[in-house]
């Protein structure tokens, strides 16, 4: 079974003040690199295979303490960035409402069809996700996979996995924090995975990093 740790990047400025910031390139916080200095001593007792990574700044800042504590260096992937939110990058919710409210009110309706206005298709975003994940899954085929990348990406492909329509993402996973842990398990190439960890607090572990093995695969 190949384990796959999702971890959200750190906190950004962006983030505090809840804007989307999507595919725009921004660094993290200083509360952001505290959390990359907390994941990197998880990863450093977790026996990593590997680490993957969004080529977004915010998620190679995040990962940079964990390279250096493992000594293994990460592989960027696009297929991992973050969605495009078009018209909406760098806007909070309440200056979206004010410039297109009625795309705003689709988008909160159904999200996979009514995506904001320029913005990326989430059914692509998926797709791309899970992609990535199978190859991971095939190059390393029994070890555990630290992949850094971002909220709405962990969400979207956690509903492909689970069959979870896309329109309900945003109800259905409102949130992944930063920094936080989830981990799925994919099993030997049969297209059958398990849920072992959904958006644990890494300060919750205490440097542990063992999985429970207990859930069954979905």
């Amino acid at each position: 079974m190949t384990r796959l740790t999702l971890v959200r990047h750190g906190e950004t400025i962006w983030g505090v003040e809840n804007r989307y910031a999507g595919s725009t390139d921004i660094p993290l916080s200083s509360r952001g690199l505290e959390q990359a200095e907390r994941l990197a001593k998880w990863a450093s007792a977790a026996d990593l295979a590997a680490i993957w990574v969004s080529p977004l700044r915010r998620a190679r800042q995040t990962v940079a303490p964990s390279e250096h504590a493992t000594g293994i260096t990460a592989r960027v992937d696009s297929r991992l960035r973050e969605i495009h939110f078009g018209r909406g990058e760098g806007l909070t919710e309440t200056e979206i409402k004010q410039s297109f409210p009625q795309a705003l009110a689709a988008f909160e309706a159904d999200p996979a069809v009514h995506y904001l206005p320029g913005g990326e298709d989430p059914r692509d975003v998926a797709l791309r996700a899970i992609e990535c994940f199978r190859e991971i899954e095939t190059m390393h085929p029994s070890g555990r996979v630290l992949v850094v990348t971002h909220n709405t990406v962990i969400r979207v492909a956690l509903c492909q996995l689970l069959g979870v329509p896309l329109s309900r993402y945003r109800t259905v996973f409102p949130t992944i924090a930063n920094g936080a842990l989830s981990e799925i398990g994919l099993r030997d190439g049969d297209g059958r995975f398990s849920l072992l960890k959904f958006n644990v607090p890494l300060e919750s572990l205490a440097g542990r990093a063992e999985v429970d093995e207990s859930e069954a695969p979905f």
